[in-house]
């Protein structure tokens, strides 16, 4: 439950930082490599599953007599997680190094949180 709302948090954090990050020291080199919008993307993507993964954490909290909801709200977050390293974090790396094989694995982390959701509507079902 801590770990999920922990989690998010920090993703949040880095989300904002990153974001910030990204509109003023970067966008000059962000621009000039036409990665501006792949930046925020990654940025937009993390920051929704931040939040995703604070809502995991609480329902956990408010869920906690219901063993099979904690168990789906668990492997909810985990896919959260998952899907914002490697879907943004593949996005991250491609902007800043222009490795574009990783391009290959981002739906994976897209397909996770696309999971996650899923997950988290079973859980409460």
């Amino acid at each position: 439950m801590k770990f999920f709302i922990q989690t998010g948090a920090l993703l949040g954090l880095l989300g904002v930082g990153l974001g910030a990050f990204g509109a003023h020291a970067l966008r000059k080199m962000l621009d000039e490599t036409g990665r501006a919008a792949t930046f925020e993307t990654a940025v937009k993507y993390q920051f929704y599953h931040a939040l995703a993964l604070v809502l995991v954490g609480v329902l956990m909290q408010l869920m906690s007599q219901n063993p099979m909801a904690l168990k789906w709200l668990n492997y909810a977050g985990l896919s959260f997680l998952g899907g914002v390293l490697i879907f943004s974090g593949s996005l991250y790396i491609l902007c800043f190094t222009g490795i574009t094989w990783l391009g290959a694995i981002t739906p994976i982390g897209g397909v996770l949180m696309i999971l996650g959701w899923a997950l988290l509507f079973w859980a409460v079902k």
